[in-house]
Parts: C-alpha cells; structure tokens; sequence
C-alpha cells in the first residue's frame, strides 16, 4: 500500500513547526512528526481543499479492526480538554494529519502493532468554514 501524500497549510505548516522546535528531539512524536512536515505539499491555508484534514479538524476515521471513531486534531496543549479530541503527536493523531477523505495509511499503534487507518468523512475543516488564522 502507498502512502497518501498529505498537504498542510502554511499555518499549521509554520505552527508545527514551531511546536517541534520547543521539543527535545526524543520527545514522544518528534520523529513522526518531523517527518510528516518534511514530506507535505503546503499550500496557503485558502487553498487547502475542503477534504482534508487540518489541525483543529473533526475527522471520522476507521481502523483496521474496523473501529470507528470521531476525533478532533489538536495541538498538544489543547489534547484532553474533552473526550473527543487527539494530540497530533499521539501516533493516530499524526497519521491524519493532512490526509483526505478516502485515504488510507498504514501507521503504527502505540505498543508496536500496525494498523490501517482509513479517512471516512472530514466532519469539520477550520479553513472550509473561512477560519484561516485560528
């Protein structure tokens, strides 16, 4: 299975970046992340397609067992405030980072196992809804 590219905004592009330079570089998801943002396309946040999945998004997605959940992708400081959101440094939370409806990527679960994760509806985009600058 190939993996998805993945596109990012110039303001999440720029806000995650300055996340990772707050990290140490051991920190839990500096790798993973690091790596997403070195292989994005980045657009200005007004050209990000509708479908895909930007920092602040509510996405449903489907693991491989064939769970379904609805989540919302949030900066770290901003994970755990409710039930329903997930840090971008959590392994799932990285691997939808910009991904699109429809995609689906192989990712590594916490403990080792690998799953599919697959993009089932991008409920809510900040950028589709003209918040370009949240």
């Amino acid at each position: 299975m190939n993996t998805p590219d993945i596109v990012l905004s110039t303001t999440d592009y720029e806000r995650l970046d300055a996340l990772l330079a707050k990290l140490s570089t051991d920190s839990i998801g500096y790798d993973t992340l690091s790596q997403e943002l070195d292989r994005a396309s980045v657009v200005a946040p007004e050209q990000l397609p509708a479908n895909v999945i930007s920092m602040n998004s509510c996405v449903r997605f489907r693991l491989g067992n064939g769970k379904i959940s609805t989540l919302t992708l949030v900066y770290p400081k901003d994970a755990g405030q409710s039930s329903n959101t997930i840090s971008v440094l959590a392994p799932v939370g990285c691997a939808l980072l910009g991904l699109k409806t429809g995609d689906t990527i192989v990712w590594p679960l916490p403990g080792g196992d690998m799953s599919t994760i697959t993009v089932e509806d991008v409920v809510f985009q900040p950028e589709r809804e003209g918040a370009y600058h949240r």
